[in-house]
């Protein structure tokens, strides 16, 4: 699994600009699509909230992918 450590700006980034921000997904809809699917887990546990507030400490995992928030 390749694993991208993303520093965060600010208290929080919405779920669906993380996606955008890392490149995993090329516009926010194919994001939406992303989360819609069951495709991203949060910490564990699918998450469905697209604009979920992500903050440091937080493990995202989608397409093979672990982001981890500092």
């Amino acid at each position: 699994m390749k694993t991208i450590r993303f520093k965060i700006d600010g208290e929080y980034i919405e779920l669906i600009q993380l996606l955008k921000a890392t490149g995993i997904a090329q516009t926010g809809g194919h994001a939406k699509l992303m989360v819609d699917d069951g495709a991203v887990k949060r910490n564990g546990e699918v998450e469905l909230r697209k604009r979920a507030k992500l903050i440091a400490g937080d493990k995202i995992q989608v397409k093979g992918t672990e982001i981890n928030l500092v």
